[in-house]
């Protein structure tokens, strides 16, 4: 019995999706639904960007779920696939501008415009404690 590669990557993949999304974080699979959903969000948003590196499942992805339990958090939740949605990806990282593209990263966006970002290099010097500081301070900020 052989198993496509897609499939292989799909099955493999699931659990760091379902890490996000049994947060509540909706996945943004395709660049249709991210601009149907990204410029159009009033309020605040967290868009993740997700990847398969040791750093998302290290520090990356527990961040956000320790940030997500602060008494103030965006009022929209979403996240890409770096490496698997590709389209979806690239069309969220239009709104980071000017920030290089970055997996994994997080971007919170007030009205669709950019108003913090935590770049990888920012992910892998920090621990996931450290990255839900950062997040639970820029909800203060920017969520009120």
């Amino acid at each position: 019995m052989s198993m496509s590669f897609d499939q292989y990557m799909r099955d493999s993949v699931q659990p760091m999706r379902d890490e996000l999304t049994n947060l509540g974080i909706q996945e943004l699979r395709t660049s249709e639904e991210v601009e149907a959903k990204l410029p159009n969000a009033k309020g605040t948003t967290l868009v993740v960007v997700n990847s398969v590196c040791g750093c998302a499942a290290g520090q990356c992805r527990p961040g956000v779920a320790e940030a997500l339990k602060h008494d103030i958090t965006p009022d929209h939740l979403y996240t890409v696939f770096a490496g698997q949605d590709k389209e979806a990806t690239a069309k969220a990282r239009e709104f980071f501008a000017p920030y290089p593209p970055s997996s994994p990263s997080i971007a919170l966006l007030k009205d669709g415009e950019l108003v913090h970002f935590i770049e990888r290099h920012q992910v892998e010097d920090r621990s996931a404690d450290q990255i839900a500081a950062d997040l639970t301070s820029a909800f203060d900020r920017f969520c009120r």
